[in-house]
């Protein structure tokens, strides 16, 4: 396959255009400019100086030249041979004149063509919002506009592909979940029960034995039922958000990590996919903190900001230095875009790591207050007494 082709022999400015074909004509088949027309928006590039476009531009200053030139050499100007030094002089003048016209308007008219390949060059998914500014000539204006459009719709099915995956997700939790409550620890119960009655028959030899399989039995239970409560938060469903980010930070707390919560009793009710999206995201942060941070201590916070709620988990560890983001931060990231929310990680104030996640008004409030999503007792700061020291959870991500 040759440079600049792809799999069908098709060059490359063939897929661009077909690209910018598809853009502009959308789903629908009606142009960006209809749209934009139908919206009662102008479209871009058609104002002021975007008029003229590049090509008239270069032509006219190409005609120009062409018509001095041509006049000179139909006018009564002559040259002398050998060429004297003050005609050398004004022919110089007059080439480096042209050519400092044809660069000025070449870096003008350019110049947003440039600005779009940086912004392409940086583009990135996980962080929407970004757009090229709209400038230059009506074409590249246009074209601008339609690379802006391009990104509104691929922002928008990233959106939606990302919810499809984290819904489905969900449920294969839930499932997951539901099979290890009812199938597996039913059984484990079962052979508990089983297990205590054949102590009291076995031979006093054999008792220490059968004692330790109870024991063991007893603690696979209790950690098949700490998995099925990762899996599925059911205090989030029963008790609200609050009781849920108390519970986690108390599961959270080991012999090597002290784990604070400080959780405003203000904080505007939230709808069920943000409330899920702020508890995995600290649920994933705390793990991150556990496995990677080397921190001895740990921050979950839930307060009301002016545009609306804010999560953050800080910790006192290395810092997020300079490495990739793995899958954990990128599992966070789309699940703050799945609520409208903005994520940020970066260095905590003197050492440490600092997660935040910002809901705003129009990403997850919800005018139904969920029963228990806030009480009294939130607005006591305390550090859990748990003594689970199992760090690990549902969530198989990485900083």
């Amino acid at each position: 396959m040759g440079a600049g082709t792809d799999g069908q022999g098709r060059p490359a400015v063939a897929r661009l255009l077909g690209a910018v074909a598809r853009t502009r004509t959308g789903k629908d088949g009606v142009p960006a400019a209809g749209r934009a027309k139908a919206a009662g928006r102008k479209p871009a590039g058609r104002d002021g100086q975007r008029n003229v476009s590049l090509f008239r531009r270069i032509f006219l200053l190409n005609a120009v030249g062409l018509t001095v030139a041509t006049a000179l050499l139909l006018g009564p100007v002559t040259v002398s041979t050998p060429i004297l030094p003050g005609e050398a002089l004004v022919v110089v003048l007059g080439l480096a004149l042209m050519l400092v016209l044809n660069a000025f308007v070449l870096r003008i008219g350019l110049a947003p063509l440039q600005r779009l390949g940086r912004a392409m060059a940086t583009a990135d998914l996980t962080h929407p919002g970004a757009r090229a500014p709209v400038t230059g000539p009506a074409e590249v204006a246009e074209l601008i506009t339609t690379y802006n459009t391009m990104l509104d719709r691929l922002e928008t099915e990233r959106a939606t592909s990302s919810a499809r995956a984290l819904s489905a997700q969900e449920g294969e939790r839930r499932r997951v979940s539901q099979e290890l409550h009812d199938e597996v620890g039913q059984t484990l119960t079962a052979v508990l029960l089983q297990l205590r009655r054949v102590a009291d028959r076995v031979p006093g030899e054999l008792r220490e034995e059968v004692s330790q399989a109870q024991e063991a039995t007893r603690g696979s239970l209790d950690e098949i039922r700490r998995i099925a409560r990762r899996l599925r938060p059911g205090v989030l469903e029963e008790l609200g958000l609050h009781s849920a980010l108390r519970s986690l930070a108390g599961e959270f707390t080991t012999h090597g990590l002290s784990v604070t919560h400080h959780l405003d009793a203000d904080v505007p009710p939230l709808n069920d996919e943000a409330e899920l999206v702020v508890y995995r995201v600290a649920q994933e942060g705390l793990t991150n903190t556990v496995r990677h941070a080397g921190a001895d201590r740990a921050e979950l916070r839930l307060r009301r900001v002016t545009d609306g709620v804010e999560l953050l988990v800080r910790d006192n560890g290395r810092g997020p230095g300079r490495a990739r983001e793995g899958a954990g931060i990128t599992g966070m990231r789309e699940r703050a875009l799945l609520v409208g929310a903005a994520f940020s990680l970066g260095p905590a104030p003197g050492r440490g790591t600092d997660v935040r996640l910002r809901i705003t008004t129009t990403g997850g409030w919800s005018p139904q207050q969920r029963p228990g999503a806030t009480t009294a007792a939130d607005t006591a700061t305390d550090t859990g007494t748990g003594t689970d020291t199992d760090t690990a959870t549902a969530s198989e991500g990485d900083r």
